[in-house]
């Protein structure tokens, strides 16, 4: 007797292309690939991606959901664009996330915490050894162990609503990121910063630690927009910089 093999389900192939068009657009986005405020066409991605409309819309609306997109009404969609103004939102949004989020995993927090906050340092510092060329362009791969490192920080904080809010905004914050990563002469002055909050942390001193890491949040906006030189950094940041430094797809997210 034949064995019967169920038929593919619709909704599920539907669903794991949207996921894959998300994915690949996020790269893309955070990459620099996609420029920000360009226009993202479906029919062009689509043929592209050879993913259909439908999932690929799909996949858009979730990276709009993220921060990364913006919906244009009936009209389509564009890569979020970069500015000041956002930078600025979106640094005083995750302080205030993160700063509830690292207390409570502070007063929370157990050994296998305070495990998971040595284990990811250790991480970071292996990969700035390994040389700073690497380091300095910004690459994913360092990205995925810097994000590691400040999700480890917060992880006990027993909520995953502000685990989920922490990881978005963090996202989000990637191509200025990409741009302040590209300032540093010396790697070791990132790795002595995510010692001292580290230190912070595991000494379990909530109000310092909190106090430290708004500092440490904030340093990306004074690197990519310096306060003395607001109206040029902005005209160098919002219509430049991004689009000069296109390179591959790659994954990962930052700071």
């Amino acid at each position: 007797m034949a064995t019967m093999v169920p038929s593919p389900d619709p909704a599920h192939a539907a669903e794991t292309l949207a996921e894959r068009a998300s994915a690949i657009l996020q790269r893309e986005i955070l990459s620099g690939a996609l420029p920000p405020d360009s226009k993202l066409r479906i029919q062009e991605l689509a043929t592209r991606l050879q993913i259909g409309a439908t999932p690929l819309r799909e996949g858009l609306s979730r990276l709009a959901a993220q921060g990364l997109v913006k919906a244009i009404g009936q009209r389509g969609f564009r890569v979020a664009a970069v500015s000041r103004a956002d930078l600025e939102d979106i640094t005083r949004t995750r302080t205030l996330i993160e700063a509830e989020a690292l207390r409570l995993a502070i007063a929370r927090g157990d050994d296998a915490w305070e495990a998971g906050i040595v284990a990811s340092l250790h991480r970071m510092r292996k990969f700035t050894a390994r040389g700073t060329g690497r380091f300095r362009e910004g690459v994913a791969d360092f990205d995925a162990v810097h994000k590691a490192f400040h999700t480890a920080l917060i992880a006990a904080c027993g909520s995953h609503r502000l685990l989920a809010l922490h990881s978005a905004l963090y996202d989000q914050a990637y191509r200025y990121r990409r741009v302040m990563m590209t300032r540093f002469e010396r790697p070791g002055e990132l790795d002595d910063e995510h010692q001292a909050l580290a230190d912070l942390a595991l000494a379990r001193d909530g109000a310092r630690a909190a106090s430290r890491l708004a500092h440490h949040l904030a340093s990306t906006l004074a690197i990519v927009y310096p306060p003395t030189n607001k109206a040029k950094g902005e005209r160098i940041h919002d219509e430049a910089a991004y689009r000069t430094r296109r390179r591959p797809a790659v994954g990962g997210a930052r700071r």
